[in-house]
């Protein structure tokens, strides 16, 4: 089991204006594959705020994973990547290619979201779009590789290249 931290980021939602439905969803795949969420948060759509919930986060707090949902279009208010990369030690952009591709097969628009996807310390940051619908077909597409990331990046996982002998 790893622990989740779930940032959404809307300027409606933080003033209350708008329902969670994202952050809802995230909750549910999450849970129903065996991970505990322990931290919630919703933030405006500004840099600070962001950064500043990821860095505290995985300053200790014991949050293995982040998924943010939200700010990752062309809007002149989307501003989650940039404040995520601010912050993060370590690209992985696999996660990030790996929606872009299964949304792309949806819909030509899946090319728009501009989600990255790296390391702070020991917790794996992952930006997601804002919709219901964005958030069930990426975490579709990244789940089966979460859990063996999330050991690797603890420590706790086998090397990839180990092969079994008979």
């Amino acid at each position: 089991m790893f622990t989740v931290g779930i940032l959404t980021i809307s300027d409606k939602g933080s003033r209350g204006e708008r329902v969670d439905e994202s952050g809802i969803l995230i909750r549910e795949i999450v849970t129903g594959i065996g991970a505990k969420v322990t931290h919630y948060k919703m933030v405006p759509d500004e840099r600070d705020a962001i950064s500043g919930a990821l860095i505290e986060w995985a300053d200790g707090k014991g949050v293995d994973l982040i998924l943010t949902n939200g700010g990752t279009g062309l809007g002149p208010r989307d501003v989650t990547p940039e404040a995520t990369l601010a912050v993060l030690e370590k690209l992985a952009p696999g996660f990030s290619e790996a929606m872009r591709a299964e949304s792309m097969k949806k819909t030509p628009r899946g090319m728009l979201s501009r989600g990255v996807s790296g390391v702070i310390k020991r917790t794996l940051v992952i930006n997601l779009p804002g919709s219901p619908r964005a958030v069930r077909e990426c975490l579709d597409a990244i789940l089966p590789a979460l859990p063996h990331g999330i050991e690797m990046l603890c420590g706790k996982g086998s090397e990839c290249a180990t092969k079994q002998l008979d």
